[in-house]
């Protein structure tokens, strides 16, 4: 259930007008009460701090935004729980400024350090930081203020969500931003993250063999390996592929290989977008770096990211390294190859995407778990929760993909069974555990968000199957 008004963080009329029209039109009760809890939960209970701007000396909006249960910001969390409700900002100007606030709130971050994956409220806010235990003994280069960072993980997924809601909301805007988005500091951010990009195509050894300039490292001291980074930090070896390396998976789990296929394709897609919007506010050399990197990439993954199976055929793959090793996987985070279509980067009818959408929604995927005793619970989990655990943003993905209704109501069903009567999305659930009891975060809000999308979706496109 929703918590009172009084309670409630932040509340937007046109996104409850929404949520009235849309739950009218389901009518699974389960289905029904699910959205009522996840549509605007982000608004109940994630808007940790939101000033209007225009007000004494702080010009321009800004919105943090806690993931849920932890008190710090992710940047790809927040925006996936945010672009879901863009499509009611333009009714509501209160929801619009919440939303350009939380850009605003994204490019100082990402201007002052663009190495990390969360971040703590500004001080300006008043609210007290979230600690991140595991992070104090973490040696980064570079290095950070433990003041402004809750977590410095390097996942470039991270710098293509910021892109991706900044170039979402111009859209809508009609491209008229400058007096809701502080221009200036996101231009800096832009610029500071696309160099940065560009830097990280470059392999670890140069013609010699000598050793390339580090960009980013990260170590940790931790009982889980997923937790720190090979290389003495720095990453495994690659060769130029045109894609960029990473440190990290979206699950916050070290990558094995570099390059991670599905956030270069995430990247690519929200990197032509960017370069779009740069061409109209003024940016034209940043904008062409843009293009030329998201060419580059896109060049990479199908030369480098693509390989011959010898049962499903050429499929993509999880992680390379340029060297020829490659990772055949998935897993439930966004951006995943299950995703590719939702990110933009591949129709879903293309064959190289049906071949690997095959692949990963079966057991030659090692982290695709299910269990035909309970019912219908089955989908992709991660390394990140160990095995046996179905994350159901994995079934959120698989329904956004597809056009198959059954697929689609499957899904959703086991989407509403799937929270063990909390009314809201897990992180994952144990598909061994008959009484479903056994999951990993009771309030999960990146996911609340992607299952509200898939829901909004499928009534406006399906009317009456839910």
């Amino acid at each position: 259930m929703r918590p009172p008004p009084e309670c409630r963080t932040f509340t937007s009329a046109a996104v409850e007008a929404a949520l009235s029209r849309i739950s009218a039109q389901i009518v699974n009760p389960d289905i029904r009460q699910l959205f009522a809890n996840i549509m605007p939960n982000t608004l109940d209970t994630a808007i940790a701090w939101h000033h209007p701007g225009k007000n004494g000396t702080i010009s321009y909006p800004y919105t943090f935004v806690i993931t849920g249960d932890i008190n710090a910001q992710w940047t790809r969390d927040s925006t996936n729980q945010l672009l879901p409700l863009l499509p009611y900002a333009a009714a509501d100007a209160s929801l619009n400024a919440l939303i350009a606030g939380l850009i605003n709130m994204q490019a100082e971050q990402i201007a002052a350090y663009p190495f990390a994956n969360a971040y703590k409220p500004p001080k300006r806010s008043g609210l007290v930081p979230g600690e991140n235990s595991w992070a104090k003994g973490d040696s980064v280069y570079p290095p950070f203020d433990p003041h402004t960072v809750f977590e410095a993980k390097f996942e470039i997924d991270s710098l293509a969500a910021f892109f991706k809601l900044s170039t979402a909301f111009w859209r809508q805007q009609q491209q008229e931003t400058d007096h809701l988005l502080d221009m200036g500091v996101w231009r800096q951010a832009v610029t500071v993250a696309v160099e940065l990009l560009v830097q990280l195509q470059e392999p670890t050894f140069d013609s010699a063999q000598r050793l390339t300039e580090s960009m980013v490292r990260f170590v940790r001291t931790a009982n889980a390996p997923t937790e720190t980074s090979f290389g003495n930090g720095r990453g495994n070896p690659i060769r130029r592929t045109g894609m960029v390396r990473t440190l990290f998976r979206p699950s916050d789990d070290s990558v094995i290989f570099p390059f991670l296929v599905p956030a270069n394709a995430m990247l690519a897609v929200e990197l032509r977008a960017l370069a779009d919007m740069l061409d109209k506010t003024g940016n034209i050399t940043i904008a062409s770096h843009s293009r030329r990197l998201a060419d580059d990439i896109t060049h990479g993954i199908y030369e480098f990211g693509t390989v011959e199976h010898p049962k499903y055929g050429k499929v993509f793959t999880y992680e390379v390294d340029g060297y020829g090793s490659h990772l055949l996987m998935d897993d439930a985070n966004v951006p995943s190859l299950l995703a590719l279509p939702y990110l933009g980067f591949v129709d879903a009818t293309d064959p190289i995407y049906l071949n690997t959408r095959r692949m990963v929604l079966s057991p030659d995927n090692p982290w695709y778990f299910s269990n035909s005793s309970f019912g219908l619970l089955g989908g992709i989990g991660s390394p990140h929760t160990g095995f046996r655990r179905v994350w159901p943003m994995s079934a959120a993905m698989q329904a956004l993909t597809s056009a198959d209704q059954q697929e689609i109501a499957d899904s959703v069903h086991m989407l509403a069974a799937s929270t063990s009567g909390l009314g809201l999305m897990h992180e994952s659930v144990d598909i061994d555990s008959e009484n479903d009891h056994l999951y990993t975060r009771p309030w999960f809000g990146w996911c609340n968000g992607v299952v509200s999308e898939l829901i909004t979706h499928t009534v406006a496109k399906y009317p009456g199957l839910l």
